[in-house]
C-alpha cells in the first residue's frame, strides 16, 4: 500500500517508543516482567501496527491497523500516568512523553479520518 516511514505518524510513534525505552530504563527491577515490559509492549505496538497496516491491500484493513495503534497509545498514555504516579517518571519525563502520546493520538485520529473519508 505504502511505504510506513514516510508517514509522519510512524516517525513520532518511533520517536515516542524509543523516548519510552530509554525512560524505563532506571524502572525498579521488580517492574522488569510487568510494568516496564508492559509499558514498552504498548508503544512498540503504536508504529508496529502502523508499519503492518501500510502493507495490507485495503483502506479498510489499513483503518483497522491504525484502530489498533490508537489503542495502544491509548494504554501507553495510561501507562505512563501510572509509572509517574507511582514515582518511577520524572515530572519532566512525564510532560515530554505525555505530549508525545498526545501528538501520537491526535494524528492517529487524523490519518483515520483520512482514511475512512477515502473509502467513500
Amino acid at each position: 500500500m505504502q511505504n510506513y516511514k514516510d508517514l509522519r505518524v510512524w516517525s513520532k510513534s518511533h520517536e515516542l517508543t524509543l523516548k519510552i525505552y530509554k525512560v524505563t530504563k532506571d524502572f525498579p527491577k521488580d517492574e522488569l516482567y510487568s510494568l516496564t515490559n508492559q509499558i514498552r509492549r504498548a508503544s512498540s505496538s503504536i508504529p508496529a501496527n502502523i508499519a503492518e497496516g501500510c502493507g495490507k491491500n485495503t483502506s479498510n484493513d489499513f483503518a483497522k491497523y491504525l484502530n489498533i495503534s490508537l489503542g495502544s497509545a491509548n494504554e501507553t498514555e495510561y501507562f505512563i500516568l501510572l509509572s509517574k504516579d507511582l514515582g518511577y517518571l520524572s515530572i519532566e519525563d512525564y510532560e515530554i512523553s505525555n505530549k508525545l502520546v498526545n501528538e501520537v493520538k491526535a494524528m492517529l485520529i487524523l490519518l483515520i479520518q483520512k482514511v475512512r473519508t477515502s473509502q467513500t
